[in-house]
């Protein structure tokens, strides 16, 4: 059987603008059992899930992107677009929390329509992508769980994709993947489209060619993470 000592306290001297005041305190113990204090988090942000591609061509960007919406082993949404058609010619592919996402995009469309309004034409991929950066700079002390991707065509035709941090960073590649199934499908598009580490000549990406590299990659990664399945949206620009 535990003993403790126990001390009895009768008093404790608090000070207060009149001077010490003895604060009674009765059979209170000073040695006891000890016990680790429970602790309380609250985190906002939840990972939904899902995997995003985009791939550009000299003449064409693809974005495409799983349904399927989970938390943890539970799968919330087997219909969850990943894709924002923001114009004819961009398209936003994004993954992470599907709350802060759909704030995201409502803020993207309001700004895309304030845009066009103010200045009568279609916003170009390279303001999109300027627009996106500088709203996710904007919170970016509690920034939004969002891990996004623009892809669209450039003034010249180009196709294009942007890839960013949750942070607003961003930078212009031909290909990128964003979600659950990155590590996945990255070595895959880095050895087919980025021609990473051989020695045959490169040869010019056609779109069958691309849509088929995106549907073999969403394979691979359905095979390997449980966050990414059910059915792929593939948008073509």
């Amino acid at each position: 059987m535990m003993q403790y000592n126990q001390q009895k306290v009768n008093a404790l001297p608090i000070w207060t603008s009149e001077g010490n005041v003895d604060l009674p305190l009765s059979d209170v113990s000073l040695d006891g059992p000890i016990t680790t204090p429970y602790e309380r988090r609250f985190n906002p942000y939840d990972f939904n899930g899902g995997t995003t591609v985009c791939i550009a061509g000299n003449d064409f960007a693809i974005a495409a992107g799983c349904t399927r919406m989970s938390t943890g082993y539970q799968i919330l949404s087997r219909n969850q677009s990943k894709l924002l058609n923001l114009s004819n010619k961009t398209v936003i592919a994004a993954a992470g929390c599907q709350s802060d996402i759909t704030v995201l995009n409502k803020t993207l469309q309001a700004r895309y329509l304030q845009y066009e309004s103010q200045s009568q034409k279609i916003m170009s991929t390279e303001a999109a992508a300027q627009l996106l950066s500088v709203t996710l700079y904007y919170r970016r002390f509690f920034p939004y769980y969002a891990f996004c991707m623009i892809a669209g065509l450039d003034e010249n035709g180009v196709g294009a994709v942007f890839g960013y941090d949750a942070v607003g960073s961003f930078k212009r590649d031909q290909y990128g993947v964003m979600g659950s199934g990155q590590n996945f499908i990255m070595p895959f598009l880095d050895n087919l489209i980025g021609h990473k580490n051989r020695l045959d000549e490169k040869k010019v990406l056609t779109v069958e060619e691309a849509i088929s590299i995106v549907k073999t990659a969403f394979i691979v990664a359905t095979e390997r993470d449980i966050h990414t399945g059910d059915s792929v949206e593939i948008n073509i620009i």
